[in-house]
């Protein structure tokens, strides 16, 4: 009986077994669909995110500012030296034998140059073989090589002066497949992904290398990835070496391989890779790259340039070749023999370029700062003549009307004359500062400006947020306000210059004294300007009225408060000199008030130019007026306060401008203009002491230094039909004698009969 019940729990237990492990087998089954339910719908999820951000991928690029092109052409006064010097600060390369875009050789007095192509505003410029000669000091002709064809006029590819960044810093030059030299493709399949072509996002022999590392090493040391897991790593992922990372890149890389062709994700790699850092801004992209460190187009660089970059992959703080150039050297010549051992070069190819040396630019030839001033000034007129909106599409190309010529001679006239003046007047390096700004009178262009004698620095930009009083420049406009009213005044009208006391409604008593401390009793208008005269100025001004004068001061493009105090007919006015220029513009030009301004156009990054919103252009005053202001200005120079510019620049007269002195010579000022160029100059300290020097002391100094180098042509006094000139005794001078007849101008219906001689 004992059996039996014992074969009888046997039979009872069996069952058991068989229930659990059906069980078991249910809940493995179910678990297996529920995490390939979970994984698939993370790969679904992965899928879509990947997809959305590829294709609507849009890198921020910075927008490109680029100064006025250099225009050649038969007869134009410009040195071979000069545009050789040109071509050089461009990255051109000085060759042997011309073969492709961005280089020149020299030819006795000719010039072969294979320009680039440049998309203008006008449209797309395409590259050229040109030969440019030279006849002493000036061009005599400019031929196309190829065709044999006179050329009349050329523009060679404008200096890119700075970027507009992007909130986040970064830095990247796009790049289409079609525009990537194929050594580049060559060079990172030997160096990164030898079977990219083939594979599908994943290397199976590289994670196998990779795996038996990190197991023998104990931690991820190596990822054996591809070029496309590269690009997901870059463009999707942290940098951090854990497996699950290295999990999604894979799925990722398969993912991005099904869905878009090689070119297309080879494209997003030779744009996106990281290539080193310049300041607190990344450098991504190959494109970028070839700037930073050769100062040149991508599609200019040699075998051994491209390996430097490939090189960099690996690491481009370890292999950066302005700080680790031995390093560098040896990595480059690393893939120069890759590509040679996968027979992408030859072995010539291969001696040729691991000869060279690194050739990288000691600096890049762009950067934000090498014009901060004018750069700052390019942003505000960004924002005033364009929708922010517009502004925010990606990687514009802003043409600007900087002449990099002029900028540079000013730049160097400040700094070579403020030297100066602080070793006659005692006073320790850097203890003056200046600000000036040239401008195209008759269109509003501003040529260069400079806000700091370091060129490098902007941290307050004097020319355009340094208001300071501006003395005797004010002048010309109250003497425009009296010219204006041609019934009661001219430019031989009597002015009273004697003592002056004025009762101010605050009860003080205000005495005005000229410079010289005298008085000099009944003086024509011409000859009261000439000199400066304070106490006639003075006298006219409150005859005429503040209101008008205020009035004509805006007329001319003040657009700063003015104090209703009879002091401002001295220059108590805190104008910049960007508002001084702005001013004087308006009476160079004839009566024009055309604002200033820094843009010529701004194109898209498909090249189409954005909508501009243009300023409007008016005449605030009557061309005879500001005629006959133009002529009092030549006399300023010919017989007063500014006379040493026909002794400095005599081929160069006549020549208008206006000196002016602050209180305690704290400021000096100049403003001057010939028939194309305006120019002001203010020179003064920072801490408001004095600078011990006058108008014709300072900045006319910085002034003549600037015009002996540019050269501007006399300026042409083309009267109006209201103008006629008379004879008279000449007064513009105290020394002349009233025997001495000199042609002065009138509006024909004021004319008069006869002038007595004071």
């Amino acid at each position: 009986m004992p059996k039996k019940r014992k074969t009888s729990r046997k039979r009872k237990t069996q069952p058991k077994k068989k229930k659990s492990t059906s069980l078991f087998k249910k809940w493995m089954l179910q678990l297996s669909i529920i995490l390939g339910c979970i994984f698939l719908s993370y790969c679904v999820l992965l899928d879509f995110q990947i997809r959305k951000e590829f294709d609507g991928k849009r890198w921020s690029v910075p927008a490109r500012v680029y100064a006025q092109p250099l225009e050649l052409y038969a007869g134009r006064r410009y040195e071979q030296r000069k545009v050789i010097d040109k071509l050089i600060k461009a990255a051109y390369q000085n060759v042997s034998i011309l073969t492709g875009a961005g280089q020149f050789r020299v030819k006795g007095a000719a010039l072969e140059v294979y320009t680039r192509e440049f998309h203008y505003w006008d449209g797309i410029e395409a590259a050229k073989k040109l030969k440019i000669r030279f006849s002493g000091q000036q061009i005599s002709s400019i031929t196309e090589m190829i065709s044999g064809q006179n050329i009349s006029i050329i523009r060679l590819t404008p200096t890119l002066i700075g970027k507009v960044f992007p909130l986040h810093d970064e830095d990247r030059v796009l790049i289409t497949y079609k525009e990537i030299p194929e050594t580049l493709i060559e060079a990172l399949i030997a160096v990164e992904d030898k079977h990219y072509f083939e594979h599908i996002g994943l290397d199976p022999f590289g994670i196998l290398r990779s795996i038996y590392v990190n197991v023998i090493r104990g931690k991820v040391t190596q990822g054996g990835s591809t070029l496309t897991q590269q690009l997901i790593k870059n463009m999707f992922l942290s940098h951090e070496r854990t497996y699950s990372r290295k999990i999604n890149e894979m799925l990722m890389a398969l993912m991005l391989e099904y869905h878009y062709t090689k070119e297309n994700i080879l494209s997003a790699y030779v744009n996106e890779i990281y290539l080193g850092q310049n300041g607190q801004r990344s450098i991504h992209g190959f494109g970028t790259a070839a700037e930073f460190y050769f100062s040149k187009p991508l599609d200019e660089l040699n075998n051994a340039e491209i390996a430097l970059l490939v090189g960099m992959v690996k690491g481009a703080s370890y292999y950066n070749p302005r700080k680790q150039a031995e390093r560098a050297l040896k990595r480059r010549n690393l893939v120069l023999n890759l590509l040679h051992e996968q027979d992408f070069i030859s072995e010539a190819e291969l001696k040729h370029a691991t000869s060279k040396s690194l050739g990288v630019s000691a600096k890049p030839r762009w950067t934000s700062a090498k014009y901060p001033a004018y750069i700052d000034l390019v942003r505000r007129h960004l924002k005033r003549e364009y929708r922010i909106d517009d502004l925010r599409n990606e990687g514009l190309h802003i043409h600007t009307t900087l002449d990099v010529d002029k900028q540079e001679i000013s730049q160097n006239s400040v700094a070579h004359s403020l030297s100066k003046l602080e070793k006659g007047k005692g006073f320790n390096w850097g203890a003056l500062q200046a600000a000036l700004v040239i401008v195209e009178q008759h269109s509003g262009e501003v040529l260069a400006l400079v806000g700091d004698r370091n060129k490098d620095k902007n941290a307050f930009n004097r020319a355009l947020d340094a208001k300071r009083p501006i003395g005797s420049l004010i002048k010309p406009a109250i003497y425009m306000a009296a010219l204006n009213r041609p019934d009661k005044y001219n430019v031989l009208s009597s002015l009273d210059d004697s003592h002056l006391v004025l009762q101010q409604k605050n009860g003080k008593r205000w005495e005005p004294d000229n410079y010289d401390k005298r008085t000099h009793g009944n003086v024509p208008l011409v000859r009261s300007i000439a000199k400066s005269y304070n106490l006639s100025t003075v006298r006219l001004g409150m005859a005429l009225g503040l209101e008008n004068v205020i009035q004509t001061l805006k007329n001319l493009g003040v657009t700063s408060s003015i104090p209703r105090l009879p002091s401002v007919l001295l220059g108590a006015l805190n104008l910049s000199p960007y508002e001084v220029t702005q001013m004087y513009q308006t009476i160079a030009s004839g009566g024009l008030q055309i604002p200033l301004r820094t843009i010529r156009s701004v194109l898209d990054s498909n090249g189409q130019p954005l909508k501009r919103y243009n300023l409007a252009v008016r005449e605030y005053i009557k061309p005879e007026t500001a005629f006959l202001t133009q002529y009092l200005l030549t006399e300023v120079v010919l017989n007063g306060t500014a006379r040493r510019l026909t002794r400095e620049l005599p081929s160069l007269m006549p020549l208008a401008g206006k000196t002016g002195t602050t209180n305690a010579l704290r400021d000096s000022w100049f403003a001057g203009f010939g028939d194309r160029i305006l120019s002001v100059v203010w020179v003064g300290r920072d801490n408001n002491q004095t600078a011990k020097l006058t108008g014709s002391t300072g900045a006319m100094q910085i002034w003549v230094d600037m015009m002996k180098k540019i050269k501007p042509e006399p300026l042409l006094l083309i009267e109006p039909e209201e103008i006629e000139w008379r004879d008279y005794p000449d007064m513009s001078n105290p020394k002349s004698s009233c025997a001495q007849a000199k042609s002065y101008p009138f509006i024909k219906k004021y004319a008069p009969g006869s002038i007595a001689c004071f």
